[in-house]
């Protein structure tokens, strides 16, 4: 059975991002540290077509966070642009990730403005939903073919498929930075009937890997 999947790096403090969030900071302020664990990876360079990079204790777990996914959910805010709001048609945003992003399959971008679906290099096409988190799901879901479906982010997103009983795996990326503003994936979660069983922990450099199996009342 298709389940969805979250690998997200997180600070000590509990963000994803940092504040204020530009072109020139897509993850904000002091946010692309949070993935100086990965970038060196000899796996995530493979993957993002570079030579090169090590091998250590995070080189599995990246992986396997990539292996078996068909398709992929996405917040309006780590699509882009800054500031969100209609879709500009003089100036049209195709994402951070330039002609070729590195997904190579589908992903579905949540949005409260209708687009029509933007097809890029290398196996990408970019979906614009606006009926809400479930519909997201079922279409990706059913364009996954029966592999897993990723959720990429950001926060907020994150934190309503968490609060909905949506998210069947999260896997925390610890990062020891602090970024002190930002997005928080886990606020408002406590009076919920979400319940996390860690299954994994995996020291790595500069970063620990945490497992959480998510169970709710749902």
């Amino acid at each position: 059975m298709s389940k969805l999947r979250c690998h997200i790096s997180i600070s000590l403090d509990g963000y994803v991002a940092g504040p204020h969030q530009s072109q020139e900071h897509p993850l904000g302020e002091g946010g692309e540290g949070l993935h100086d664990w990965v970038v060196p990876l000899a796996a995530w360079r493979a993957a993002h077509g570079m030579e090169g990079g090590a091998v250590t204790a995070s080189t599995p777990v990246f992986e396997e966070s990539t292996a078996n996914i068909g398709a992929a959910v996405m917040g309006r805010g780590m699509f882009g642009p800054p500031g969100r709001g209609p879709w500009a048609d003089d100036e049209p945003w195709y994402g951070w990730w330039g002609d070729e992003p590195p997904y190579h399959y589908p992903v579905f971008v949540l949005t409260h403005h209708p687009r029509e679906s933007v097809e890029m290099a290398g196996g990408t096409t970019f979906h614009f939903v606006t009926e809400g988190i479930e519909s997201a799901l079922a279409r990706a879901k059913e364009a996954a073919g029966g592999k897993d479906v990723m959720l990429y982010g950001g926060g907020e997103t994150v934190r309503q498929y968490l609060a909905a009983g949506l998210l069947d795996v999260l896997e925390l990326h610890v990062v020891p930075v602090l970024l002190g503003g930002g997005s928080r994936p886990l606020d408002g979660l406590g009076d919920t009937d979400v319940r996390l069983e860690q299954v994994r922990a995996v020291a790595g450099d500069g970063v620990a890997h945490l497992t959480y199996l998510v169970h709710s009342g749902r």
